[in-house]
């Protein structure tokens, strides 16, 4: 947005009325940012906690046959039973775990939005001498920004702008990762299901929750990188290749479990 500052905002008074207006928008659009940090960080709690009841019913399905059901083996249909439950636990934890994941997304669509919104523009009204101030631009040449005076001690408002910015960016790659996750937890809670349920399956080009693409479109770069980028070195690696060092046997499910 370059061009003449204009002539209002430029001149000793037209900054002295612009630098209150600045600082109290630059302190609400931070207190939203601060509020939706907090928000993400209750959101990745309740995930994280979520994510671990799923990975031990997942577990608990899976090593079925290994436990020791005791007197309870003798019930007619118990296995099949407690399979059926186990399942139907996955897919419970399965939805709410995509619901913490749009909360995570819409915290960072709230501070990405905050971040933008930093200027104040001054602007005057119909008939009256007095000079207003928007969110939006209303005279020309006016960038919001005082005309680059500092905000702050000698800080201009393009700092704390470039600072949300980096702020927000540090955000969306964390929520990447984490997408990631939630669409691998499907792929491993379905995997042993997938013939009998197909659609239930999730690739990182499909959307996790109704509308999820229309929420992240205005985060920059958010799907600048595709799966293969997302999973350096999976490509070249041998089927049944050990990389870690691990044995070849199927580790214990109190081992995962732990």
């Amino acid at each position: 947005m370059q061009g003449s500052t204009s002539p209002i905002v430029q001149s000793p008074a037209g900054a002295r009325l612009w630098r209150p207006a600045g600082q109290r928008n630059l302190r609400n659009s931070w207190s939203k940012i601060l509020g939706q940090r907090a928000a993400w960080i209750s959101a990745s709690s309740k995930a994280f906690t979520i994510a671990s009841s799923l990975i031990n019913a997942h577990l608990n399905l899976r090593y079925m046959s290994t436990i020791n059901l005791g007197v309870l083996k003798e019930m007619d249909g118990i296995c099949d039973k407690s399979h059926a439950k186990l399942f139907r636990q996955q897919e419970e934890y399965l939805c709410k775990l995509r619901s913490c994941y749009r909360d995570l997304v819409n915290a960072v669509v709230h501070m990405s939005n905050a971040s933008m919104s930093m200027r104040t523009y001054m602007k005057r009204s119909a008939g009256s001498p007095l000079m207003e101030f928007s969110n939006d631009s209303g005279l020309d040449g006016d960038t919001g920004d005082g005309g680059g005076i500092a905000i702050f001690s000698s800080l201009p408002l393009q700092y704390f702008e470039n600072l949300g910015v980096e702020l927000v960016e540090m955000f969306v790659s964390e929520l990447k990762v984490k997408r990631l996750l939630v669409v691998e937890f499907h792929s491993i809670a379905y995997n042993e299901a997938k013939e009998a349920i197909p659609c239930t399956r999730t690739s990182w080009n499909e959307e996790i929750y109704p509308g999820e693409f229309d929420s992240v479109k205005n985060l920059n770069n958010f799907f600048a990188l595709d799966s293969s980028a997302l999973h350096p070195g999976l490509n070249v690696l041998e089927v049944g290749e050990n990389v870690l060092g691990l044995s070849k046997g199927q580790p214990r499910r109190e081992v995962l479990q732990d």
